[in-house]
């Protein structure tokens, strides 16, 4: 099984730097994009993958060389956690104290525009965070490097 948690931990690194990266270079552009919002997805779901793989070696008694794998390791999860939370507050802090709905069709577009960027430019900067934690993780699990 660790060599599973191994494997699904380079998914992990991979899934969520392509999704960084695809969601920076749409934030730049101030182009949406649906596949960053899959890429991201598949992203948080290898986080939750891994964290799952790790716990059941720990219940199995197999124990990282490093006590500090598993801070690093539950890290990501937080990150999404709080980056989650973040986005959900978005649109209130785009939109403030306008009524959307007295909005015409054109500044709804706009407003909703600006919405899904700031949305997308918090959970690219997640995703960018969760390649920091995971590569330490596997750094201090003397796995990788």
């Amino acid at each position: 099984m660790t060599e599973v948690h191994l494997i699904a931990g380079v998914a992990l690194l991979a899934l969520n730097l392509l999704a960084g990266l695809w969601g920076a270079v749409a934030w730049i552009a101030r182009r949406p994009s649906v596949w960053f919002w899959y890429l991201l997805r598949a992203a948080q779901g290898s986080v939750i993958f891994v964290a799952l793989l790790g716990a059941l070696l720990l219940i199995a008694g197999r124990e990282a060389n490093d006590a500090i794998h598993y801070m690093y390791g539950a890290s990501p999860l937080l990150v999404n956690f709080f980056a989650e939370g973040m986005r959900v507050g978005a649109a209130q802090r785009e939109v403030g104290t306008a009524d959307f709905e007295s909005l015409d069709a054109a500044e709804q577009r706009r407003v909703a525009l600006r919405i899904v960027r700031r949305e997308m430019g918090i959970m690219t900067l997640a995703t960018l965070l969760i390649v920091a934690f995971a590569l330490r993780a596997a750094q201090v699990s003397g796995n990788l490097f």
